[in-house]
């Protein structure tokens, strides 16, 4: 009888255990593909080592891997590694975490990885701020990119809600996430011009929200890493009581 109360008192707890390892990997996983996403989401810093031919004040970062450029199949790779590490990176964190808010959060994530993706499979056919004639829209093109920004936002929106309202806290997001929003959303919108018929000095804004997209990548990141260490101090927490 004794032998039959200390198992069935130990059968919740074993089950926990054995969650938490992989638990922990798929966390840490997800905060190693968020790093590299955060610097590779910037790749267009390349545009100043090579001859692109395009003014970074007044040309869209999506003109170097437009279907005419010379340097698409780099800057149109990168942007593609990149998506694949964020829709990766997210589906990883989706099966991590317990939360309504944080999983619709993690949804938005890998919406915006895959409309990333898209934008270089439908690649604007010319470079606008470059050849007279070629116009800003592309329709496909523009759609995907409306769609990544969406996605993006949506993600601050909800992960920054729930690390307020669900647990596991979410510290470095609750204090930070918002802010990066406050800052990245009118930056996007000042990059419309060439879009309404009003070029000129819209790649400046549009690099500052790329690059505080890159800062959003690296609170993910920081706050995966932070859930894989608690998940491992779980983890090894009774290993060493049992000693």
């Amino acid at each position: 009888m004794p032998n039959a109360t200390r198992s069935s008192a130990r059968a919740p707890y074993e089950p926990h255990l054995d969650q938490l390892a992989p638990l922990a990997g798929r966390e840490a996983c997800a905060a190693v593909m968020f790093a590299s996403a955060a610097l590779l989401y910037n790749w267009w810093l390349l545009e100043f080592l090579l001859p692109t031919g395009l003014d970074p004040r007044h040309s869209y970062v999506s003109e170097l891997y437009a279907a005419d450029q010379p340097f698409r199949w780099l800057f149109g790779g990168l942007e593609s590694l990149c998506a694949v590490l964020v829709v990766t990176g997210s589906l990883l964190a989706y099966r991590a975490v317990p939360g309504g808010w944080a999983r619709a959060g993690w949804l938005a994530m890998i919406g915006q990885g895959v409309s990333s993706l898209a934008d270089v499979l439908l690649p604007m056919a010319c470079a606008p701020s470059a050849e007279p004639g070629c116009e800003a829209v592309h329709p496909w093109h523009t759609a995907t990119s409306a769609f990544a920004h969406f996605f993006l936002f949506a993600s601050m929106v909800l992960l920054s809600r729930a690390a307020t309202v669900e647990r596991p806290r979410l510290p470095r997001i609750r204090r930070w996430g918002t802010r990066v929003l406050a800052l990245a959303l009118p930056a996007a919108v000042l990059t419309v011009g060439p879009l309404v018929g009003h070029p000129g000095w819209h790649g400046v804004p549009q690099r500052t929200h790329l690059a505080l997209v890159g800062v959003w990548f690296a609170l993910l990141s920081a706050e995966l890493a932070r859930a894989a260490r608690r998940s491992g101090r779980t983890l090894l927490g009774p290993t060493r009581g049992t000693v």
